[in-house]
């Protein structure tokens, strides 16, 4: 039997009604099932909290720490409670998920447990189930749903005319030309052009969240596997004894794996916090500048 280096791309395991399922599509499924567990005993322990008139204990402390947590990451950010508790849902969602799905990568079972089949001459292990992120096309999901909800907040939060002249700055144009200055219609084309790019980075961001969450958790994996096959490997030929020992030789790598998961979701949780962030911070136009420069009247620097 082969022991072979997980493929980029997530194995089939069967199809539903012509829908393919994926080993990485189960971990993520049970990753659901799981929160979907906790958010229905979260429910009960309120309810029974509040019926009671009592004061919350033991699994209720453990998730109010995990949501105090949370807030207290994020108002730095924001600065802003008000928006620290509009952005929780999502920035805690990111990263619960993330951590959960990471961890449940080092789970027993989890790339030894599948279908033996034929590979190249030899037979090879299909795992059942594979780390939710070491398939792209899951990073790439929550990629593009972190910078388009970005967008989303940010129309609702400042008008979506508003929102637009961020990236296509004819609003700058139209004020730098009703003033008839040479030198701020030449500023507010280049800001312009300047917008354009804004907009092709907007695309650099889904492609940059999803590749560094996909590349680590995917080398951890393609890690766990090669020290495990090359300590199999040397204990069988010279310590058949010892047959067992590779996976204790190998808890030092998987404690590393559980940290790399968890900073893996603070920095997807974190950059998607900022993106959300800036989206929703109102820009002033130059005639908006203009005025307040007039009137006497402080003006940020963007």
């Amino acid at each position: 039997m082969a022991l072979l280096l997980p493929p980029l791309a997530a194995e089939k395991m069967f199809e539903i009604a012509g829908l393919p399922i994926t080993n990485s599509y189960i971990n993520s499924t049970l990753a659901v099932v799981f929160f979907v567990v906790l958010a229905v005993a979260v429910k009960v322990g309120i309810n029974k909290y509040y019926k009671n008139n009592s004061v919350p204990r033991g699994f209720l402390n453990f998730f109010e720490s995990i949501l105090d947590f949370l807030i207290k990451n994020i108002d730095p950010v924001t600065k802003d409670r008000k928006k620290t508790l509009k952005f929780l849902p999502l920035i805690g969602t990111f990263f619960l998920f993330i951590l959960i799905s990471n961890w449940m990568g080092l789970l027993p079972g989890t790339g030894s447990i599948g279908i033996y089949q034929l590979h190249e001459g030899h037979v090879a292990l299909i795992p059942l189930l594979r780390p939710a992120n070491t398939d792209l096309n899951m990073t790439i999901a929550m990629a593009v749903l972190a910078v388009m909800g970005s967008h989303v907040l940010g129309v609702f939060t400042i008008g979506f005319f508003k929102y637009v002249n961020k990236f296509i700055k004819l609003g700058d144009i139209w004020s730098a030309v009703k003033t008839m200055h040479p030198m701020k219609i030449l500023i507010a084309i280049i800001e312009f052009f300047v917008g354009l790019l804004e907009t092709i980075s907007e695309a650099a961001k889904m492609l940059s969240l999803s590749l560094r969450l996909f590349g680590n958790i995917f080398a951890g994996e393609v890690l766990l596997t090669v020290m495990a096959g090359l300590l199999l490997e040397l204990i069988k030929a010279h310590i058949p004894v010892l047959n067992g020992l590779p996976m204790v030789l190998a808890l030092p790598f998987m404690a590393l794996e559980i940290l790399v998961g968890l900073i893996q979701a603070i920095v997807f949780s974190m950059l998607a916090l900022v993106y959300v962030t800036m989206a929703t911070e109102e820009v002033h136009t130059h005639g908006e500048t203009h005025r307040s420069q007039v009137h006497g009247e402080s003006t940020p620097t963007i």
